[in-house]
């Protein structure tokens, strides 16, 4: 399995533990629960992917230099 790939399932523990403690529920409107929970999904992967991407490339160009 490649390092990316467990970097992936590791960020990803760790970004939807992170943003549970978000209250997305206040910052939207009432019985608007559908939009809330497409955007915590959004944000989850973008957040996932960023981040992912970011710790692979640092470790990528700190192993060339």
């Amino acid at each position: 399995m490649s390092v990316k790939y467990v970097l992936y399932i590791i960020v990803t523990i760790i970004t939807i533990w992170s943003l549970d403690s978000i209250n997305i529920n206040a910052i939207f409107k009432k019985n608007k629960n559908i939009q809330a929970r497409v955007f915590y999904f959004l944000l989850a992967l973008s957040l996932i992917y960023l981040v992912t991407n970011c710790l692979y490339d640092l470790c990528e160009t700190a192993i060339i230099s």
